[in-house]
């Protein structure tokens, strides 16, 4: 049967991105299924992405299992399911250890060695049957498929012609049954009692193995090409949160969405990722493919005035380029949001106006439209010598825009206290949830007490039936957020604390399950700080490299702050303190284009 998958897309996409950007095609059927490299990547638990080996249940598993074979993947996958899991410990056991490996019927060997003496395939219940008890291709067919619908009646009779055999009504023997082949009786019962307790959750290899190699193909592009995989599944998925967390933990940079450098979606670049025009909240299809258009056919745009202009009649209204501008769309030109945001409504007005007055001036003599390199005369514009927002501001507007923050975080600057000082990372709670719902053991347990450090993303008070309020608390910290229910009596004595964008650190009990999402029982709120620690970023890099060094510096001006940066020429080993304006301020953003251009060897932050 044909099972349309998004990973195929994803595969097809990444495959396009490697052409596109790298000119290498890849024929993912040539490479075989033999690269060691893809095999550590498994025995890893770096599986984020990759096909059906993504949950936290699968990522311990392939670390137990160290799979070193497609045969391992096919297998993996046929396990972990519902009854076949119970087999995992015995098939990683036997695998590890294969003098541990033991058949009931030494007949079993050749059917059960490429499994490590377990059954995991329905395929080897229908060659059980025929080797030990000399079913026919048909009747071994027939208990494959009683024995998964569960027909109890059909099998209560099959295991009586499994063991003693059945002839017809002729005499004629139908199935020799194990005793008539050598095999003990009291051996063929356990064989079949097993086969029984197996066959209810079984997989057939043939789908296995399917899945096992579009798994394999996912980490093969994963390991060989990150960058074009990643962006490959942003594209296509709705996990987009925990996708730019792995680009990050892989050294992949995220870069904010840029007037001038993105298409409609995530873009890979060398070891980093641009931020696609239609993740903004407000921005058209129609419209992002008329901006590209546009910049293909006449070059980048020069300011934001000359993006005004160009884009004026293409479908392009104000609600649309406030979005752009709080998502960072125009920091290449060297302006502030808090300028872009004053005139933008003036400026399109004005353009809107001169268009409207001069179309029939704009008309040749042949009725031929003007276009787009006979601009208008360049708007006036005056920027006033407003203060940029404050960081915490422009944080808020990208995630209101973009669903996330891009160019930091609010909780950056106190990453090292809050290891140190939260019980957990809420997305390791939320691995923990994946792995009970698979029927694995969490490393945390329900109602175990957690201290939790992060910011107060959403509050929603609700009235009880007594008549006292309670609130609902959407805990976030750099891993993930977890709802936290504050009763009438914690609430009342911490509702000050308890607003929103407020950082503190939470107090109380977990509440994990498999059938809800786990939750914080709030007990204890205080407010959180983190210690004063100096810091300061040094950049080794040629000052000769003056193309280099104005980009440095462009990078830097637009993260002022108060760490101290240091430049180390490479040529003359001289270090030498940057003048005080392009000081910076620690944030994700400022990192990730700093090592996507001078290679993260060559950015160090030290303390004190």
């Amino acid at each position: 049967d044909f099972l349309g998958l998004r990973t195929l897309t994803v595969i097809r996409d990444t495959l396009a991105f490697i052409k596109k950007y790298k000119n290498i095609t890849v024929d993912l059927d040539a490479e075989g299924f033999e690269h060691s490299a893809v095999y550590d990547l498994l025995c890893q638990g770096n599986t984020e992405g990759v096909f059906q080996l993504e949950s936290a249940g699968m990522k311990q598993f392939m670390r137990d299992l160290k799979p070193r074979t497609i045969e391992d993947i096919i297998a993996g996958i046929s396990l972990y399911r519902p009854g076949p899991m119970d087999s995992i410990p015995r098939y990683v056991e036997n695998k590890n250890h294969p003098e541990k490996i033991t058949f009931l019927h030494e007949k079993l060997s050749k059917i059960l060695d490429v499994t490590y003496g377990c059954i995991v395939y329905q395929e080897q219940v229908m060659q059980i049957v025929r080797e030990l008890a000399g079913y026919s291709y048909g009747r071994a067919d027939m208990v494959r498929r009683a024995m998964s619908k569960k027909k109890a009646d059909v099998m209560e009779r099959e295991a009586k012609n499994f063991v003693y055999g059945i002839k017809d009504e002729k005499g004629e023997v139908v199935v020799e049954g194990c005793i008539a082949r050598g095999v003990p009786e009291a051996a063929g019962k356990e064989i079949f009692d097993e086969m029984m307790d197996f066959a209810k959750y079984a997989f057939n290899k043939s789908h296995a193995a399917a899945y096992a190699v579009i798994a394999y193909h996912t980490a093969y592009l994963k390991t060989y090409y990150p960058t074009e995989f990643m962006a490959a599944m942003l594209n296509s998925s709705d996990k987009i949160p925990q996708y730019i967390a792995e680009c990050r933990k892989m050294g992949i940079a995220i870069l904010p969405p840029d007037v001038n450098e993105s298409t409609d979606r995530f873009t890979p670049m060398e070891q980093a990722i641009r931020f696609g025009l239609v993740g903004i909240k407000n921005v058209g299809v129609k419209m992002v493919r008329l901006l590209v258009e546009e910049r293909e056919k006449h070059g980048k745009f020069k300011s934001f005035e000359d993006f005004c202009e160009r884009m004026s009649n293409k479908d392009m209204n104000k609600r649309a380029v406030e979005s752009m501008i709080k998502a960072g769309v125009f920091d290449c030109f060297a302006k502030y949001r808090s300028q872009l945001m004053y005139i933008f409504e003036g400026l399109l007005d004005g353009i809107a106006s001169q268009k409207k007055q001069n179309v029939e001036g704009q008309m040749s003599l042949f009725g031929e439209s003007m276009g787009a390199t006979d601009a208008l005369p360049s708007s006036s514009v005056t920027y006033p010598a407003l203060e940029e927002f404050q960081h915490k501001e422009l944080l808020m507007m990208e995630k209101e825009m973009l669903g996330l923050y891009i160019s930091g975080h609010p909780l950056d600057q106190y990453v090292e206290a809050l290891q140190k000082s939260s019980s957990i990372g809420i997305g390791e709670i939320w691995e923990n949830h994946e792995l009970l719902r698979a029927g694995g053991i969490p490393t945390v347990a329900d109602n175990t007490r957690l201290n939790l450090g992060g910011i107060i993303a959403h509050r929603k008070n609700k009235t009880t039936k007594n008549d006292a309020v309670m609130a609902f608390i959407t805990l976030e910290d750099l891993t993930g957020n977890i709802e936290v229910i504050v009763f009438p009596k914690t609430l009342t004595k911490y509702s000050n604390l308890l607003q929103e964008d407020n950082l503190v650190m939470v107090k109380g009990r977990l509440s994990l399950s498999e059938d809800e999402d786990p939750k914080i029982i709030c007990e204890d709120v205080s407010t959180f700080s983190a210690p004063q620690i100096t810091k300061k970023l040094y950049l080794k890099l040629s000052t000769q490299d003056e193309e280099l060094l104005a980009q440095v510096m462009d990078i830097l001006s637009k993260h002022q702050g108060g760490m101290p940066v240091y430049l180390y020429d490479a040529q003359t080993k001289a270090v030498n303190l940057a003048d005080r304006k392009l000081w910076v301020k620690q944030d994700t953003p400022l990192l990730e284009q700093l090592f996507a251009l001078l290679g993260i060897q060559n950015v160090k932050i030290v303390e004190g």
